[in-house]
């Protein structure tokens, strides 16, 4: 990285708290000390500096808390007992309730010295914006593209645009689309008072496309910011490769996308594509043996249902856009 090591009275230092902080920058760890040093990093060479820091440490057992308040003095730390990536982001919306946008960064990634500066530009800009999403680029081969913001498919997947292409400016054009990884995003507070939190029956995988269908349906929609640019490394706190735990979350959350989020009559007319999507993963999972996690994540789908369908009638109850306007939205890509 470009930026050099932040210690006491040397180096880029972060932006103190202050009361009216445009921006709040929040971050979710889980024994990701190594990783933090990197992301804060990049946040204090920001150019845009109206803006605070708070760490939810989520119950770490490698003295990332005690390491923070000796290393980065400025950021705001808060410790809780482990609950999950879902809830450990909740937390950090919480803290955030004093801003006017919320930035939810993972702690594997590297700004751009811009990035944060072009987010906030791109929201002001936008009034309709419920949220905004960077470029991402792979942190390790820096001309490969991690996500150019979320797409959900008439199959019921979802997945990151342009995920593992060579960036060849294809995504260069700022748009509308559908949402933003969550790993890296910026978030108006009345879009997020608007949609409510992310689901923590969700845990982890899913729960940022869950909120982007919400936010949909609420009429809100997402900026695409390319100029705003993250480096991003991928499953550091997860895992790399897909583990059992990720295949079991996106074949189980993806359901419940769908049951909480996608109009009866959409349902209805794009059938054979849902149908077709659930072929190719059982396909998938006959191909790796992991047919027993498909039936397993599938069962708990089904499990939990009645409470899903509870929250699909509010959901569906609070819509401000009907069918054929989500249908739009959702073919916009």
């Amino acid at each position: 990285m470009s930026a050099p090591a932040a210690h006491e009275g040397e180096g880029p230092q972060l932006p103190a708290a202050r009361p009216g902080n445009a921006l709040t920058v929040a971050i979710a760890t889980y024994n990701g000390r190594e990783l933090l040093e990197g992301v804060l990093r990049s946040l204090a060479a920001q150019s845009f500096r109206d803006f605070r820091v708070v760490v939810v440490d989520d119950g770490s057992s490698d003295g990332t808390a005690e390491w923070l308040s000796a290393r980065w003095p400025a950021v705001e730390v808060v410790v809780q007992p482990n609950s999950g990536v879902t809830a450990a982001l909740n937390s950090c919306l919480r803290v955030a309730r004093d801003t006017e946008l919320v930035g939810l960064f993972n702690n594997d990634i590297e700004l751009a010295p811009d990035c944060l500066q072009e987010l906030v530009s791109a929201m002001a800009e936008h009034p309709e914006a419920g949220s905004a999403s960077p470029k991402l680029l792979d942190f390790h081969r820096r001309e490969l593209i991690d996500g150019a913001g979320d797409v959900l498919t008439w199959a019921g997947h979802g997945h990151r645009r342009g995920h593992g292409e060579r960036d060849r400016g294809q995504y260069e054009e700022p748009q509308e689309i559908f949402g933003p990884c969550g790993g890296a995003a910026v978030y108006r507070r009345t879009a997020l008072d608007a949609v409510g939190e992310l689901d923590t029956d969700f845990h982890a995988l899913f729960e940022d496309v869950d909120w982007a269908l919400r936010a949909q349906l609420a009429g809100l929609g997402c900026r695409y910011v390319p100029a705003a640019v993250v480096y991003h490394m991928g499953s550091a706190t997860l895992g790399p490769g897909l583990t059992d735990f990720t295949r079991y979350h996106l074949w189980r959350n993806a359901v419940w996308v769908l049951a909480k989020g996608m109009p009866s009559s959409l349902l209805l007319r794009h059938a054979h594509q849902l149908l077709g999507g659930q072929l190719v993963n059982v396909a998938v999972a006959l191909k790796d043996r992991k047919l027993h996690i498909f039936w397993r994540a599938w069962r708990d789908a089904l499990a939990a249902m009645p409470r899903m369908l509870a929250r699909r009638r509010q959901i569906q109850g609070a819509r401000r856009i009907g069918p054929r306007e989500l249908e739009l939205r959702l073919n916009r890509r």
